[in-house]
Formats: C-alpha cells, structure tokens, sequence
C-alpha cells in the first residue's frame, strides 16, 4: 500500500491539491498495476522560508530524485 508525501512551498488552494493528489494516485496505481485504493497521498505546505529546514531533515531518507538533478 505505497503512500506518497509530497511537500511544497504554500500557494494552491485545497481544490489544486486534490487534483495534484488524485493525478499521483492514478499514475503510480497504474504503473504498480494496483486499485487506486491502495494508493494515498498526502500534501503538506512548508513556508519557503523554513523550506531549507525542512530538506535537510529529509536528507536521511533515500530520494531517488533529487532537487536540481
């Protein structure tokens, strides 16, 4: 059951959100060839001046996609 925790600098309303989350849902249920139901996915804001912060607290996790790469 693959969740997916997106963060990102405030500016989308909740609507924006949904959509952003559905669209993840559908494509990684699709790739995993699994019912969407099993996919969730969490957004969280993080104002961009806390945003260093908050990926270097990342930095423990293994990211396969980095910023800027």
């Amino acid at each position: 059951m693959p969740h997916v925790d997106i963060t990102m600098i405030p500016g989308r309303d909740d609507t924006a959100k949904k959509e952003i989350a559905l669209k993840v849902q559908q494509f990684l249920a699709k790739e995993l060839n699994i019912d969407e139901k099993f996919v969730s996915v969490s957004i969280e804001d993080f104002p961009k001046e806390e945003w260093d912060d908050h990926m270097e607290r990342l930095k423990d996790k293994k990211m396969f996609v980095e910023p800027g790469v």
